[in-house]
């Protein structure tokens, strides 16, 4: 086994499959496992920011069912780590109008609360040979991260070593509003669900701008997820969004395409 691979095994844990998913464990043994980027664009000036890295396979249609049917076998962490390890080398070596944008990873609850997650995911950083600054990790509501110290601590380390902190879907659950004092956060990802309706529902343009407000107050940064058309982004920019993902810009890309669609330049943006 080489150095990645003694590392590998640390990011991904060593819990064997429950559910005897063959399949799917061939599929990781073998890295046959795609990443695809979703650009986060910034409203007003159109620019590629970063990206969010995304997992794809031919034996599930998207992320959620590849990642939910890895739950089911107890091949959530292990699919999780090769989808950052690739995702990590890849941001390493992007060139021209890709260089220096920013890589977003998804990372699991079980894993932000292993002991010793953080030296891994900082010696998977440096084996890649990507700048921290260039790294975003992204942590779902989760009520039992709140009330977890040891967490806490490890995304604290995590950000001194300069990779920012978001909180993924923020607003769905009824931990939103704690994990604003509880955890050290760089910026919020407000839900697609949130924002369906703004354009023609005062309530949830009330809600939403509020949002906005408030992490402005607490100097973080503003994510909005599911933007899918020009009404709901100029209401974001308007309100002070930093960044948006969602089809008005793009969806996931391949590496090629999202390097296409930068260099093209032409993303919706509000004048």
């Amino acid at each position: 086994m080489g150095m990645w691979g003694r590392l590998f095994g640390n990011i991904a844990g060593g819990a064997a499959p429950r559910a005897g998913d063959a399949t799917l464990e061939s599929v990781i043994a073998f890295e046959r496992i795609e990443v695809h980027y979703q650009p986060l664009i910034q409203p007003r000036s159109g620019r590629v920011a970063g990206a969010e890295a995304l997992a794809r396979s031919a034996i599930e249609p998207n992320a959620d069912a590849l990642f939910a049917r890895a739950a089911r076998a107890g091949l959530a962490e292990r699919l999780s780590g090769l989808v950052q390890r690739k995702a990590l080398f890849a941001a390493a070596a992007w060139q021209g109008p890709m260089k220096g944008l920013s890589v977003s990873l998804n990372l699991l609850p079980s894993e932000i609360a292993r002991e010793g997650f953080e030296r891994s995911f900082s010696e998977a950083m440096e084996l890649a040979g990507i700048d921290p600054a260039r790294v975003i990790v992204e942590i779902t509501e989760n009520a039992l991260l709140v009330a977890d110290a040891g967490v806490a601590a490890q995304l604290s380390r995590l950000r001194r070593q300069g990779v920012r902190i978001a909180i993924d879907d923020f607003g769905t659950g009824y931990a939103s509003l704690a994990y604003l004092t509880s955890l050290p956060l760089d910026m919020i990802k407000i839900d697609r669900g949130l924002i369906t309706q703004i354009a023609g529902r005062n309530r949830d343009r009330i809600v939403v701008k509020a949002m906005i407000r408030l992490a402005r107050e607490l100097d973080l940064k503003v994510v909005v997820e599911g933007v899918e058309d020009e009404a709901q982004l100029a209401l974001l920019a308007d309100w002070g969004c930093d960044l948006y993902q969602g089809f008005l810009g793009a969806a996931a890309l391949s590496e090629d395409e999202l390097l296409r669609f930068v260099a093209a330049g032409r993303m919706p943006r509000v004048a």
